[in-house]
This record gives C-alpha cells, sequence and structure tokens, in this order.
C-alpha cells in the first residue's frame, strides 16, 4: 500500500496535482489538519481540506483520512506525532511505502515530518527504500497577483477621491477582483505544480549521520568521476590502478566490505543494481550530492 501523508496548508494544486499527473500509486492519504493564524485562515484551509479530501477519493481511488496537527508551531509535538504516525504506517503494512509531502503547512510541520522520515530512515535501515520525502514547486504564485489588482483598486480609489474615473474603469477593476478571488477560493495561494527534470515531484535524499572515511572517501570519489561500474571488482580494479596497488584478492574484499558499508544498508551513498552474477554500481541521489559538495576538498 502506498501511503501519503500531506499536511494541508493554503495550496491545493501541488497537494495532489503531481500525484495524478505523475501518474504515481495513491492507495492511502492522510491529511494534516492545523489551526493557522486567524480565524479566517482556519476556515479557508478546513475548506482546502475538505476539497482535497473529496478528489484524493474521486480521481485516485484513495482511502483518506484527516488528521488534527493540534499546535503547527510546536515543533517538538509535530516530530513525535510524525515519528508515531510513520512506524505505525510501516509497521501495519510490511511492504508499503510512505511519501510525505512537505510542500504546504507552516515550516514547522514540514520541517518536523521531514526530519521525523529521515530519522526513521537511519534507525530502519532495512525500511530506508519505504520512506519518501518530497517537494512539488508551484507553477504561479498568486499572492504577487493579488498585490498588484490590491495596488490597481487602490489607484482606482484615488481616482475616485479626486473625481477622476470612469464606470468602464470600475467596472474592469471589479471585473478582475472578482476573477483572481475566485481563482484564489478554487485553488489557494499557488497555482499548478512545476515539472523539475522530468517530474513534478522533487524526492528529497537522506544523508547518514555518521563520518565517510578516507578509502570511503576515494570510493565515493571514483564513482563520481566514472559514473557507474558493472561490478565491484571492476570498480576495486580502477582503484587499485590509481593508487598504483597489486590488485589482489585481499584488495579486492577490502573495496567490497567498504561498498557495502556505503550502501543501502549502511549509510546509503551507493547504490547496487543486481546484473546477473555481479551488481552495476553507482552513487546514490546523496552519494552524488556528497561528492559534488566535497569536490574541491
Amino acid at each position: 500500500m502506498q501511503t501519503h501523508v500531506v499536511p494541508v496548508g493554503f495550496d491545493y494544486d501541488r497537494l495532489i496535482a503531481p500525484l495524478v499527473r505523475d501518474q504515481l500509486r495513491v492507495d492511502r492519504v492522510i491529511l494534516l489538519e492545523g489551526a493557522v493564524g486567524s480565524q479566517a485562515n482556519v476556515e479557508y484551509s478546513q475548506r482546502i481540506s475538505e476539497k482535497l479530501e473529496q478528489d484524493f477519493r474521486n480521481l485516485l481511488g484513495a482511502e483518506t483520512e484527516r488528521v488534527s496537527v493540534e499546535d503547527v508551531y510546536a515543533y517538538d509535538d509535530a516530530f513525535e506525532q510524525a515519528f508515531t504516525l510513520i512506524e505505525d504506517v510501516l509497521d501495519s503494512d510490511p511492504d508499503g511505502e510512505v511519501w510525505v509531502n512537505i510542500a504546504a503547512m507552516p515550516r514547522t510541520v514540514s520541517f518536523a515530518f521531514a526530519t521525523a522520515a529521515h530519522s526513521i530512515m537511519v534507525e530502519r535501515q532495512a525500511d530506508r527504500d519505504r520512506i519518501h520525502t518530497y517537494y512539488t514547486a508551484p507553477e504561479k504564485y498568486l499572492e504577487t497577483e493579488l498585490a498588484e489588482e490590491l495596488r490597481a483598486s487602490a489607484d482606482l480609489l484615488a481616482d475616485v477621491v479626486d473625481g477622476e474615473f470612469d464606470d468602464d474603469a470600475v467596472r474592469e477593476r471589479l471585473d478582475a477582483a472578482r476573477d483572481l478571488l475566485a481563482e484564489f477560493d478554487e485553488r489557494g495561494t499557488t497555482i499548478g505544480a512545476k515539472e523539475i527534470d522530468g517530474s513534478h515531484v522533487v524526492e528529497l535524499p537522506v544523508a547518514s549521520f555518521s563520518n565517510v572515511k578516507p578509502f570511503e572517501e576515494l570510493i565515493l570519489f571514483t564513482l563520481g568521476e566514472h559514473g557507474e561500474f558493472d561490478s565491484v571488482s571492476d570498480l576495486a580494479e580502477a582503484l587499485a590502478a590509481d593508487l598504483n596497488e597489486e590488485y589482489t584478492d585481499s584488495f579486492r574484499s577490502k573495496v567490497i566490505y567498504t561498498v557495502d558499508k556505503l550502501g543501502p544498508g549502511g549509510k546509503g551513498y551507493v547504490e547496487r543494481e543486481e546484473h546477473g552474477k555481479s551488481y552495476r554500481t553507482r552513487l546514490s541521489r546523496i552519494g552524488e550530492l556528497w561528492v559534488r559538495a566535497h569536490g574541491d576538498e
């Protein structure tokens, strides 16, 4: 089962559009609701949540439930709630996956849920590939258009005060304001879901909480330079050549052991794909980021 955890703020499109456009499987959705600011804010967010609940069911056929976040600015409470919620989902379905959308809601909740998800990935290495955090960028922010319309309306009111206006100008501003408010009521503060590198979902990789040792660094930089090796043996041969060291069974074993520590069951910087009797070896996304960040050292 694919369970999506979706904190609801003042956005609609980027909480559901990426899942529809990328044709991701969505079996269950947990919508997180919280009181944010004024009563008007709370009511607006609840309307968005109600619309999402209906559309997740109607468009994606997902089982949907709404869960309350008591205080959206209490980071510790949100982290504990996220940790418990994600673990409960993992434990209830040994083959299921959890997708945490961090595009909306106050940053305290988004960061708390992202950090909790990453913490569970580190603690439960065997479940690392079952947990995902992702972000979706909007195609357009409505705040700027609302501000522009407010300025135009202010200019018109100034003309009214000065007695310099006509009926057509008033009608134009009225129509424009009504259209913009209708779009705001329907879509929230953002419009659309932006495609980035062929996907509307930008998944956030998780790093290891342990340091990279010198020989591990060498392997990561070698993978960064060559891209991919058809087998760990090929990687070991390349390393031996770079170090002007004899390629022996002992050296090969050392490389295999280190790659295991860097792999999915360890620090997560290396991916291995079974290919016949060997494993294609390459950097994971977080491994690529590590090499990129340390390339000048």
